[in-house]
């Protein structure tokens, strides 16, 4: 029996597939799918994973691997962070690796880089806020709060 396809070509929308670090990505990326709609299929996986879940999805998951002929852009959802560097050259070979999926034209993969914003956006929602959101526990002091105000 031939496989089902979920084709969105026909309707003219982008496809773009986004991977995520934490839960505050995934937060303001269901955002983004939501208030693009019309224009755009935005998927993630619920599951949270960088590049290297990125590289097993297109390399062992059909909706993946089966589809990358459909799939416009590819994005990265991470925060900037110092112990991060090491991993930089790592992460761009596979960037290429993700490049190479679709020919004429390829696939574009973006990085979506974060310092605290996004969790400063969401905080935004319930109330006027203004704290410095510099170090990694000023981040989780906004999370608890974005926690008790919208939990799960």
């Amino acid at each position: 029996m031939p496989r089902k396809t979920t084709n969105t070509r026909g309707s003219g929308k982008k496809v773009i597939r986004v991977f995520c670090e934490g839960e505050s990505e995934q937060a303001y990326t269901e955002f983004l799918k939501k208030r693009f709609s019309e224009v755009a299929v935005i998927k993630y996986p619920k599951a949270t994973g960088l590049f290297n879940e990125a590289q097993n999805r297109f390399a062992n998951d059909p909706q993946y691997r089966d589809y990358t002929n459909e799939i416009d852009e590819v994005w990265f959802f991470y925060d900037v962070e110092l112990k991060d560097i090491s991993l930089w050259e790592e992460r761009y070979r596979i960037i290429k690796e993700l490049r190479k999926l679709r020919r004429k034209p390829g696939i574009k993969v973006r990085l979506l880089l974060t310092t605290g914003c996004i969790e400063y956006w969401l905080m935004l929602h319930y109330q006027f806020f203004i704290p410095p959101l510099g170090t990694v526990s000023d981040k989780e002091k906004v999370m608890a709060m974005l926690v008790g105000k919208e939990p799960k």
